[in-house]
């Protein structure tokens, strides 16, 4: 048995050693045409560092936003945190969407419920709460492009009596970008 166990050793070796040779030679090609192709990565992230009051059926820009420096195909991503209360009986909410500045339209399928409070029990004891959605959008464009976080606020039910896209230490919002593609 001594004389078989050293040939399928060294059989064995030889087969590892051939699949071994094959898998790197394939790993080197695959890694050669990936950064050929492969876009440059470029991104950024913003902060807001101020509340924005919203009043009622009116989208309005908050100062947070990014520039995306060039033409290409870009992931955006972004936190919203709304604050929002009001008296019995209220029910409303707040909408928050990417605005496209440079081309003056809102950024496709972009609109996101943020919070809502719908309290329609007799009584004066305000209701009210902070939460916060996420947007994640994919955007294509030709030139560098502003991309803004607009809100806007409505009442289907009496009215709320504090409506704000929201940013402290408890909750930052932000909005991220990076360029996935050509």
């Amino acid at each position: 048995m001594g004389g078989i166990m050293p040939a399928l050793r060294t059989g064995l070796t030889a087969v590892t050693v051939a699949v071994l040779v094959g898998a790197t030679t394939v790993v080197t090609q695959g890694s050669v045409t990936a950064a050929t192709v492969a876009p440059e990565r470029v991104g950024g992230i913003a902060h807001l560092n101020t509340p924005v009051n919203l009043p009622n059926g009116v989208w309005t820009d908050t100062p947070l936003e990014v520039t995306l420096p060039r033409a290409g195909t870009y992931e955006l991503d972004a936190d919203v945190r709304g604050r929002l209360a009001g008296v019995p009986p209220v029910n409303a909410f707040i909408t928050a969407r990417l605005w496209d500045v440079t081309s003056g339209t809102a950024v496709a399928e972009s609109e996101r419920l943020v919070n809502q409070i719908i309290d329609l029990n007799a009584g004066a004891a305000q209701a009210g709460g902070n939460a916060t959605a996420p947007i994640s959008e994919r955007v294509q464009v030709n030139r560098p492009t502003t991309i803004r976080l607009q809100g806007i606020r409505n009442n289907a039910v009496g009215a709320a009596t504090i409506a704000q896209i929201y940013s402290d230490a408890s909750g930052r919002m932000s909005l991220r970008y990076e360029r996935v593609g050509p």
